[in-house]
């Protein structure tokens, strides 16, 4: 094993690494079928044998993807369709729409879910898993956190994630109609609709149900309500975290003339105002509520029109960060649900590049299904990437693993100590860890809840593997 001075570490940490990305064929190959609107897939931490996919109408589903044939198991995950309205269309923004997985899961046995209940509201509430069953979750026993009341029945927004903070962000749409006529994602003030909230939910009992970290940038006597992080969103449609850099990515649904997807870089400040509803994309909508144009909006980084070469509305995706495509590293996708075009780009310096088209790879499997109605994106434990396709009903829904054109790889999963991904722990992976001092996340590498001398430990017990 080889050391280096700590001097050496520390300056070691701070290097920006670079690869080429976005240089591997590509393509997608069916991994399971015979799913009702299938509208989100993910993994539980640490977890790299099966992906837990939604289920709109109110079901959690789990396909065991250990084998090189992917299994849907009979019995559902979870099932709270007696809790929920809406979900039983292809066209319903209700119903059972947000999953994540707490970052101590392995230990604490919590997940959360965010659906619409029998009156319309959104309603963020914590489920824990069998313990006597990994693949059954109790229905008893639930803790809601938090409701908020939907004035429509659209624009729920719906996904829900941990950063690489530890906290728990929750997308919520403008409240629906058009055009945001109470202007709703502008308002701070008693407002939670048209944002993406922030808040620490409670692991350790029932009350208070979750509290707002003290860096939310309305926390306390600054003005606005604590649990937000941005605001100026319409209708923000599978955000996700880059598990490797922390970086956020929030596509958001237009109204009738730009999709756009929002960035915001590891480590900047909350606050961040994305200019709906006086912008939609770059282009100012004439409505009232903020100044379109101005320097307290924070632009997207990626838009399109509403056209067939475009669409109509914009699903986000994820940053590959698995290993079976080296070449693909932080290469983001996402797509657009009704024209089913897909795209990919990399973001170097706060900018995008290598912008791509990747309908002629992806939407035709190699088995010749068509991969359209794209619902969402999802990450497995490896970092492998996957699409949902909702279907047109009954249990068409399918989910597609994009794969490298020459064939699928089993690759050996990423040592969990290589924090970047890059091959080696190192002293990149160390600054990493050390940045995430005393929060859960991307530094908490035993899954204990918290980033500290224990894991710590364990990284120099693996340096140089």
């Amino acid at each position: 094993m080889r050391t280096l001075p700590i001097l050496g570490v520390i300056m070691a940490a701070v290097t920006t690494l670079t690869a080429s990305a976005g240089v591997t064929p590509i393509d997608t190959k069916l991994t399971v079928t015979g799913l009702a609107f299938p509208i989100f897939a993910t993994h539980a931490p640490n977890d790299t044998s099966r992906l837990f996919v939604i289920e709109k109408q109110g079901r959690i589903r789990i396909v065991d993807i250990s084998t090189a044939t992917p299994t849907l198991l009979p019995t559902s995950f979870l099932d709270i369709d007696a809790l929920i309205t809406g979900g039983t269309s292809t066209g319903s923004e209700q119903g059972l729409l947000g999953l994540a997985f707490h970052p101590n899961y392995a230990t604490n046995g919590y997940f959360f879910v965010n659906y619409t209940n029998l009156s319309g509201s959104t309603v963020i509430a914590r489920y824990s898993v069998d313990p006597a069953n990994p693949n059954r979750a109790l229905t008893t026993g639930a803790l809601i956190l938090l409701t908020v009341v939907q004035p429509f029945t659209n624009h729920n927004g719906g996904w829900i994630g941990f950063g690489p903070d530890g906290y728990l962000y929750i997308g919520m749409g403008d409240g629906g109609s058009a055009n945001d006529p109470s202007n709703r994602a502008q308002t701070i003030v008693g407002q939670k609709l048209g944002k993406i909230l922030r808040i620490i939910p409670n692991v350790a009992g029932t009350s208070p149900t979750y509290t707002s970290p003290t860096t939310n940038p309305f926390y306390g006597a600054i003005t606005g309500d604590d649990e937000i992080w941005a605001y100026g969103l319409r209708n923000p449609w599978r955000p996700s975290f880059d598990r490797v850099t922390g970086d956020f990515y929030i596509a958001d649904v237009g109204q009738d003339a730009v999709e756009e997807v929002n960035f915001q870089a590891a480590g900047a400040a909350g606050g961040r105002n994305y200019g709906w509803r006086c912008t939609e994309g770059t282009s100012c909508t004439g409505l009232t509520g903020c100044t379109c144009g101005s320097v307290a909006l924070t632009a997207p980084v990626r838009t399109y029109t509403h056209s067939t070469s475009g669409g109509y509305s914009i699903t986000g995706g994820y940053c590959y960060r698995g290993c079976a495509m080296p070449g693909m590293q932080g290469i983001y996708f996402y797509a657009d649900y009704v024209s089913g075009n897909i795209w990919s780009f990399k973001m170097v310096g706060g900018a995008v590049t290598e912008w791509t088209l990747r309908n002629t790879e992806l939407s035709t499997a190699v088995g010749g299904e068509v991969v359209n109605t794209i619902s969402s994106f999802g990450e497995d434990g490896n970092g492998e990437i996957y699409i949902c396709k909702q279907g047109s009903g009954g249990t068409t829904g399918q989910i597609f693993k994009i794969i490298p054109a020459a064939g699928e790889v089993i690759c050996v999963p990423p040592n969990p100590y290589d924090l970047n991904d890059d091959g080696a722990v190192d002293g990149a992976d160390l600054g990493m860890l050390m940045a995430a001092w005393g929060v859960p996340g991307i530094g908490d590498v035993n899954g204990d809840g918290t980033t500290d001398g224990a894991d710590l430990a364990a990284m120099l017990g693996a340096f140089g593997s």
